[in-house]
């Protein structure tokens, strides 16, 4: 298939040649034996009509194809066929008028002819459609492995805001905190809960799609930990009809959402983070917080929402949105069945 990937002019223009050979072979197997009857300017005249013949087709190919695989952009091949039999009947109506004019000779315009102008149609139909099969499926692995980078990047994006230095650090706080305090079950319950978390973002790149139960499962988890780190200051609040736990939504979704909480807010004891985790009526996950920006720019890439919702785009064709009024920044991903 390396022809169809780089389909230029004159590859095609090949292409054409070759097939004209073989649309013109009755032409070409009878023209030694119609030149034996012809003599002086009826031998010549004959063999420019032939030669004309050729290149004919060649053109009438050619056009075919470039239109086929450059601008006729259907898997219909009902309609690849009429538009291709369009151009055919066009172009035999111009090589009847021209041979009329300049090589009276000639006067059989059926049988032989017309199946010529049918197989060039179903042929340039035919390497049409493929052609078009081939692009769609090319695509289509083109936006598989664009997936794959995407959700490589995801758990790379994971990892890296996680499971570093200033997060083990956090982490570790969290937990010296929590032991001094000689509060064994709290403490307990802190490990498993980082224990939850450093498994699910480790396995995310062996999932495309999860149930929202999984994904709140995940969120319980980590947000148990961002409540001890912040303390009071940060909390969650989740409202999900338990029917809609079996609605999908990409791996990974609400981590990058809440990252952005954390990185652009000022959270202390006098703005308190209250996150909330909702549905509405169009079966979407609202993520809202309050609006506290920081006295400098964060320093981030900005990249996490936009590869988010990349991710929507190519594994649910949806995409999320995301509203500002000021005091308070939505978030509303959309949810498959």
């Amino acid at each position: 298939m390396n022809i169809l990937d780089k389909h230029t002019p004159f590859k095609i223009f090949l292409i054409s040649l070759i097939s004209a050979v073989f649309i013109t072979y009755p032409n070409i197997v009878c023209l030694p034996w119609e030149l034996d009857f012809l003599k002086g300017a009826e031998y010549t005249n004959h063999l420019l009509y032939f030669t004309f013949r050729y290149l004919f087709f060649c053109i009438l190919i050619f056009i075919l194809l470039m239109s086929n695989m450059r601008k006729l952009n259907t898997l219909s091949f009902k309609k690849r066929f009429l538009y291709n039999a369009f151009i055919c009947l066009t172009g035999y109506g111009v090589f009847v008028v021209m041979t009329v004019l300049f090589y009276s000779k000639a006067s059989h315009f059926g049988s032989v002819l017309v199946f010529q102008f049918f197989v060039v149609c179903f042929l340039s139909t035919f390497m049409g459609h493929t052609y078009q099969l081939y692009s769609v499926q090319r695509k289509k692995e083109q936006e598989i492995e664009h997936l794959k980078m995407i959700n490589l990047q995801s758990r790379y994006d994971a990892l890296m805001s996680q499971i570093n230095p200033h997060f083990f650090f956090n982490s570790l706080n969290g937990l010296t905190a929590l032991i001094r305090k000689k509060n064994d079950e709290n403490t307990l319950t802190y490990v498993n809960k980082m224990s939850d978390v450093f498994r699910y973002i480790l396995q995310s790149d062996k999932k495309g799609l999860v149930t929202l139960g999984e994904e709140l499962e995940f969120v319980d988890a980590f947000f148990y930990m961002m409540e001890v780190r912040f303390a009071n200051k940060l909390e969650f609040k989740v409202d999900v009809d338990p029917e809609m736990i079996s609605f999908k939504l990409p791996v990974l979704s609400i981590l990058p959402i809440v990252e952005n909480v954390v990185v652009h807010n000022r959270i202390d004891s006098e703005h308190k983070m209250v996150v909330t985790i909702r549905q509405n009526e169009q079966k979407e996950l609202v993520i809202s917080n309050p609006i506290y920006p920081k006295l400098s720019p964060p320093e981030t890439n900005g990249t996490g929402l936009e590869n988010l919702n990349n991710r929507f785009s190519l594994l649910m064709n949806r995409q999320i949105r995301t509203k500002d009024d000021g005091d308070m920044f939505y978030v509303y991903l959309p949810l498959f069945m």
